[in-house]
Parts: structure tokens; sequence; C-alpha cells
């Protein structure tokens, strides 16, 4: 391994998860594992390239040094960013799986038994099958979530590179809400985000912005399309910062005129939900019972809304095409699995088909503390920003809502806890 200190984290960081990765792979009784997955890639090495749709392999011997395959394209990255000192290049003429296999027999692995990631998104079926016929005389094991296992709880360090992530988001969005107005395009919007958070020092996100307006709000994982803002109308944003491949993500809605008692009731609903598992969430809980506490507050409401996802995933990591770490844990109903110290969930509360029409959101990325959690986005404003039209100077809150949605939406949640504890 090859100490250097121009990596994202210290070389001690990279021992250290080479080192818990060579346990695991112990306890499955594995002499080497080959992974293909981009993020376990950067995890392990800090290796990164746009380049990897292209086959490339990181191939960790128990008690050896670790190699590369690559494109000889890619091959630079791995010098100029990671400890990796071996490597094996191939042509784009080239056969990627032939030099794989080559270099199991050079390093001595031909007639061990290997561990590959199975579903990896880059280990396609027609390089799997490939593999297999050609790998003789060794023994193949789907090894699938042996680096994940590690990914799953944030050291110290990483919480910090999130930290930075964040400031990216919290910039891009700023600029989002601050641009906001009847008149705009979404792209003008989508711009301004973009714009906001490069130059706050964040890097490309694995998923560009998502800015809706109006009725495209009910479209499901929908951007912008040079739609125009219309008086009257709301825009839906969620925006997911990076830094050195980190996320973090938040969702925030703006309103293009007056509240109405529906989008204030969506609003305090959640909020609350937020505030709730703000306070809930610590080692110990099981994933089922975080989603259970933010679907219930959800799902009681009166203005024709719904959670029709699962209500949080485990974010770090990611390259396109998603941000997320929902492979390795997702808050959705039925799952035992513990929250540790060291996790990190972009919650979302969000509201589909309010008045059935509008769909509207609130988020925030947690991270699991020894005791309870923190926020990655403490100090960006949760209320609806609103925004008066040409007509409107003041847009006050219905008096009718302000005097129910509250008390309404806290009562309502504390009777079907109760029922049901």
């Amino acid at each position: 391994m090859r100490e250097r200190d121009d990596m994202t984290f210290p070389i001690e960081e990279y021992q250290r998860r080479i080192a818990e990765l060579r346990q695991r792979m112990t306890q499955r009784l594995l002499d080497a594992v080959i992974i293909t997955d981009p993020e376990n890639l950067m995890y392990l090495t800090d290796y990164q390239t746009t380049g990897y749709s292209y086959f490339q392999a990181l191939v960790v011997p128990l008690d050896d040094e670790p190699f590369m395959i690559t494109r000889m394209m890619e091959e630079s990255n791995v010098h100029a960013r990671t400890w990796v000192e071996k490597t094996r290049p191939y042509s784009d003429t080239g056969d990627a799986i032939q030099m794989l296999i080559e270099a199991l027999r050079e390093f001595g692995l031909s007639d061990k038994v290997l561990g590959y990631e199975r579903n990896s998104y880059f280990f396609p079926a027609y390089h799997q099958d490939y593999f297999k016929t050609a790998f003789k005389g060794g023994r193949l094991m789907d090894c699938f979530g042996i680096v994940e296992e590690g990914r799953k709880c944030k050291s110290a360090a990483e919480l910090d590179v999130m930290r930075m992530s964040a400031r990216a988001a919290r910039a891009g969005m700023a600029a989002g809400i601050e641009v906001c107005r009847p008149g705009v395009t979404e792209n003008e919007i989508g711009g301004a985000i973009s714009a906001a958070m490069f130059n706050a020092g964040g890097d490309f996100p694995a998923v560009m912005p998502y800015v809706t307006s109006g009725p495209r709000t009910m479209i499901g994982h929908a951007t912008w399309e040079g739609r125009t803002v219309q008086p009257g109308e709301h825009v839906f944003l969620e925006v997911g910062g990076c830094y050195r491949r980190y996320h973090t993500a938040l969702m925030r809605t703006v309103v293009c005129g007056e509240l109405s008692d529906s989008m204030y009731k969506a609003q305090e609903t959640m909020k609350y939900a937020l505030q709730q598992l703000r306070q809930e969430l610590r080692p110990g809980l099981t994933v089922s019972d975080a989603d259970n506490l933010v679907r219930t507050i959800i799902t009681d409401n009166d203005v024709g809304a719904r959670l029709i996802t699962r209500s949080g995933y485990s974010i770090g990591i990611a390259f396109p095409p998603s941000w997320d770490e929902g492979y390795i844990v997702s808050l959705k109903g039925g799952d035992s699995s513990v929250l540790e110290p060291g996790m990190t969930f972009h919650i979302i509360p969000w509201m589909w088909g309010v008045d059935g029409d509008k769909t509207c959101g609130i988020s925030d990325t947690f991270y699991i503390t020894e005791r309870g959690c923190g926020s990655f986005f403490e100090d960006v404003p949760q209320d609806f920003s609103l925004k008066p039209g040409p007509d409107n100077s003041k847009l006050p809150t219905p008096i009718s809502a302000i005097a129910s949605a509250g008390k309404d939406i806290k009562s309502k949640v504390t009777r079907k806890q109760g029922g049901e504890s």
C-alpha cells in the first residue's frame, strides 16, 4: 500500500477499511474478493472516474497486495488518486475478463475461493457468464454486501466530508428558492441551483437537482423541462450536494402565491414528522420502527396526500444513476435491522397528491450518534418559502389553518400511537 497525503482521507482510514474487509473475508472463508461496484472501489481506494461503465475491478487477496484491472484509459486514475500500486490494464481492443483471469493466474489466485459482487451494475451477466466459464481451477462465491457492511456506518472523517457536501446542498437550495417566482422556467431554477452548488465547492452529484412546478410535481423523479412557473403554483425542489462522491440531500417547497389551508397542513405535518423522528432516532431502534413513526404521521392527514415510498434511505458515496445507498439500508416496514452510530439517512416524509394534484416535500439528512441523531441541515428553514405574485405584496397564512393544523396533527398522531401501544 503506497502511502500518500493527497487522498480524500488519511492513509490510516483506508488501512482500516481494508483490514475490516479482510476480517469479513476470513469469516466467509474467502481467499480473495473481486470488487467491481464503483462506490465500493471509491470507499476502499479513493479511485473514481466517469468511465466506470467500462469493466474495472479491485482484487483484494487475503494475504497479499491488492491489484486493479482497468481500461488502459483509466489506469492513470489509479496512480493519480489511490494507494494501489499494482495495475493490469487492458486496451480498447483487448478483453477485460481475459485480463482478469490472467492476473488471477499471475498472482496465484486461479485455484482459490474467490468472492465476487454478483449484483454489481457494472459486472453484467454476459461478463459473469464468461468469467464463470473460463475460471476453471477455483471456486466462485457471491460476496455481495461484504464491502457495504463497512460502508453503512460512517466514520468521523466521513461525516466531516458529508458536512462539506451539505454546504454545497445548502447553497444550491438557497439559490433555487431565491430565483423561484412566477415567470421563471424550471431550467433557470435548476441552473441557479447547480451553479451555486459548484461555486460552493461541490462536485457533480450523482443526480442533478429535481425541479418541478405545478402539475408536474405529481410526476415521480421528474426534473426541469423548460416549463414556466405560473402565478399561484408551487415548486418542488430536491437537491443532493456532493463532495468527493459523498452526498447529503434535502427537499423544500416554494409557493408562488397564497398558502392554502391544505398546503399549510401538509407543511406542518412534514415538519412534525421530522421533529418526531429527530427525537426518536437512536441506536437500537429498528428500521421498521423508524419507518412506522414517519408513515403514521404522514398517512393520518385530511388533505388527500400519501407517502408512496420508503420513508428514508442510507446516503453517502454515490455515482450516477442514483445518490442513495438504499440498497444497503432503507427505512421501510418489516425490516428488523437495528440502527447503529454513524449511519446516515435522507429522511423523506414527503406528501404525494395534496388536494389530488400537488406534491410537496420537506426533508433532511440525519446521522445517528451514540445516544440520538443529528442533522446536516439544522440551520435550513423548513417552512414553505412564499413568493408573492405581482398583486400579492403580503401572503398571510390562512387563519383557519393556523388555528387548527398544528393541534390536529399532534392530537391525531397521539391518539393513533396510543391505540397501538
